[in-house]
């Protein structure tokens, strides 16, 4: 059976993404490797508990040689204008979760609303990411 394991997005600064979805998000820490081969890449994964199949994976823009300057900047600009990605999060309680996050210093761009399959409401991560919280009712 094949199965989704890891979800990339970019993000600016490793260590900032990773207060927002721990602190504010509530996520937690799967996996915090450096590879030393690899240039140093951080290989930095946070997800729901009790789920370690399946994570988020929080990854720097590299630089040269990997990516070259024109690229990173390309994905830069995607991110500042929230299109380098989207998450999707979902919840039983979008309403009390909605007020939780408030509460931690989450930031919403579009309040919850009803939609055709539940309701939803949108934020972004310190890098730019759009991110949806859904609590889906029918399809």
């Amino acid at each position: 059976m094949i199965r989704i394991a890891n979800a990339p997005i970019w993000v600016h600064d490793q260590d900032e993404a990773l207060a927002f979805y721990t602190e504010k998000i509530g996520l937690e820490v799967h996996t915090d490797v450096t590879v030393p081969e690899l240039g140093g890449f951080r290989w930095l994964a946070v997800g729901t508990a009790n789920v370690a199949d399946i994570s988020l994976v929080l990854i720097a823009i590299p630089g040269p040689p990997v990516m070259d300057q024109a690229t990173a900047d390309q994905i830069r600009d995607l991110m500042a204008k929230g299109f380098a990605g989207s998450v999707f999060l979902t919840t039983d309680d979008l309403l009390g979760d909605y007020e939780v996050l408030k509460g931690r210093g989450v930031e919403f761009s579009q309040e919850p609303q009803q939609q055709p399959y539940g309701m939803d409401a949108e934020f972004r991560d310190p890098s730019g990411n759009s991110i949806r919280l859904t609590q889906i009712t029918s399809l």
